[in-house]
């Protein structure tokens, strides 16, 4: 097993070009945010609630307000994040080696960032991508088209897997 491991895990995956495109990022960090505070839902049910106690139709126009004022904060976050010059770079055609020590995200043959596998707070696999959360701003979306093979698709599967970011 573990000369398996030493063989598997010494491979590197290296993917094709991939430019992430503003709107994507906005969706994917507007469905992460609120599947993360899934709890604001509770809120605003609350809220509505006290229709029960003094009734008057504010209560669920209050509320209403309140939740597209939520709603807009965080759009306007990340659409500040597409914006800012720190953060171009995410929005710049990179390409990824990916190991099982690490994530090479490379601007050029030349110019690349190491980012370890511990900085990864989360992953999810849609049914068309790979998506890994480093916090409520940086997101990483790997289509699975910039996988030169299904095997190299898979094997970054299971470092996910290893890594105990997805379930299996």
């Amino acid at each position: 097993m573990r000369f398996i491991d030493n063989i598997l895990f010494g491979m590197i995956v290296k993917t094709k070009k991939y430019k992430l495109e503003t709107g994507t990022y906005i969706k994917l960090a507007m469905t992460n945010i609120l599947t993360k505070q899934w709890w604001v839902g509770l809120i605003a049910l609350a809220l509505c609630s006290g229709y029960f106690f003094i009734p008057n139709t504010w209560w669920f126009w209050g509320t209403a307000i309140a939740v597209i004022i939520y709603l807009l904060f965080w759009l306007i976050q990340f659409a500040g994040v597409t914006q800012l010059e720190q953060t171009k770079i995410l929005f710049d055609k990179l390409a990824y080696e990916i190991n099982s020590q690490q994530i090479m995200i490379k601007l050029s043959s030349k110019q690349g960032m190491p980012m370890k596998w511990d900085q990864i707070k989360k992953a999810k696999i849609t049914k068309d991508a790979i998506v890994l959360v480093v916090n409520n701003a940086q997101l990483m979306h790997f289509p699975f088209k910039i996988f030169k093979t299904e095997n190299e698709r898979k094997f970054v599967e299971t470092i996910l897997k290893r890594k105990g970011l997805i379930k299996e």
